[in-house]
């Protein structure tokens, strides 16, 4: 399993705990991200290797994939250029296209005008956030990527600067040279456009046994608006009911 973007592996923890009744669950930092280290390239297909090594580290021939939103990218990415490995893939709300359009810009602002030399409370970053980030769920969920050093002051544990020159490549599309045969789930938000009718295309050309399922009155943030519904289409798809 892997987050998305500005994420951790803690975003799917809701889903994990449900599927660890069933299965062998691991759940992941993506590179630049949580506890994973920092690098420099965040390809989609470096990301995707990334995934891959930890597969042969721990000796699994073959897995299920789940992925939301960037988390999602990067699982397409591997099942297109691992296909041997992987059984079936669950895509949440992304789809492998290149959106062009960047919708970020807000958060990096956010990101970058907080002076941590200065930060002595989590209120202080709070307030100056919101001026740039306005919904309280997203600056809430930005936020938990400032955490205290053992001299308590602050710091990010996302790697920003990554996240900013690569930005580029992750919302870039997936490779579209190969495709993966066996069945894929997108679940989509009802009221996200991260994955649309006009995908269909670029969708079924990479993974042409996929499926869409939608949850209703949720938006992009599906897995924590109904992390339960989330996790039993996911369980139906893995046991081949859906």
């Amino acid at each position: 399993m892997m987050h998305g973007l500005f994420g951790s592996l803690e975003n799917l923890g809701g889903i994990a705990r449900y599927l660890s009744e069933h299965y062998r669950v691991y759940s992941l930092d993506m590179r630049n991200h949580g506890a994973s280290p920092h690098a420099d390239d965040m390809s989609l297909a470096a990301m995707a290797e990334d995934v891959a090594e930890f597969l042969v580290s721990e000796s699994i021939d073959s897995a299920h994939l789940l992925g939301h939103s960037l988390g999602g990218k990067v699982m397409m990415e591997l099942a297109l250029s691992n296909p041997e490995r992987i059984d079936r893939v669950v895509v949440g709300d992304i789809a492998p296209v290149d959106y062009g359009v960047p919708r970020h810009d807000d958060v990096f602002a956010g990101i970058e005008s907080l002076d941590l030399s200065t930060l002595t409370k989590r209120s202080q970053a709070e307030e100056v956030v919101a001026h740039y980030i306005q919904e309280p769920a997203v600056r809430s969920f930005i936020l938990k990527n400032l955490v205290r050093d053992s001299n308590g002051g602050y710091y990010w544990r996302i790697n920003t600067p990554a996240l900013k020159s690569n930005y580029p490549k992750l919302i870039g599309a997936n490779r579209d040279d190969t495709h993966f045969e066996r069945p894929v789930l997108f679940i989509k938000g009802e009221h996200s456009d991260y994955l649309t009718n006009a995908h269909k295309g670029e969708v079924l050309k990479r993974f042409p046994k996929a499926q869409v399922k939608v949850i209703s009155g949720t938006g992009h943030w599906l897995h924590a608006e109904k992390p339960e519904l989330f996790a039993k289409l996911t369980h139906n798809f893995l046991q081949g009911r859906a």
